[in-house]
């Protein structure tokens, strides 16, 4: 028996359902899948735990490090070692193949207005975070 023979009334109209939206990875012309090597793979994770706040994922509520909460926070000392606890916390525990080193929270320079009136312009820009991490090789 073949598989399902998918008809509809509107002819050739018919759309594909509406699911969840996966980012897998695509076969080359070979028939291989091309994944990312380590460094791109620990990167890309270290990114969405950064850029998840906790709550934003329904089966992992605690996921992430809730960097854009602290965006139109005052830069202020407080808040910069908030950020850095809370960047450091999250990528120990969310990315385990990784060793965190240190992370700095560099104070914002607050730009001049340029004359516009819009409170993007005017605003000073969040702190640069930099994490540095160790990755250990070879085994346990």
């Amino acid at each position: 028996m073949s598989g399902p023979i998918l008809t509809s009334s509107r002819g050739s109209q018919f759309r594909p359902p509406i699911c969840w939206p996966l980012l897998l990875p695509v076969p080359d012309a070979d028939g291989r899948l091309n994944f990312p090597d380590l460094e791109s793979s620990i990167r890309q994770r270290i990114e969405a735990v950064l850029r998840t706040s906790p709550g934003e994922q329904l089966m992992r509520p605690g996921f992430g490090a809730g960097l854009e909460l602290l965006v139109h926070k005052p830069n202020t000392a407080e808040v910069r070692a908030r950020t850095r606890e809370a960047v450091m916390a999250a990528v120990r525990v969310f990315e385990p193949r990784v060793v965190v080193d240190r992370v700095t929270v560099a104070p914002a320079k607050i730009c001049a207005s340029s004359g516009s009136r819009s409170p993007i312009a005017s605003a000073p820009p969040a702190p640069p975070v930099e994490v540095s991490a160790k990755v250990p090789v070879g085994g346990a």
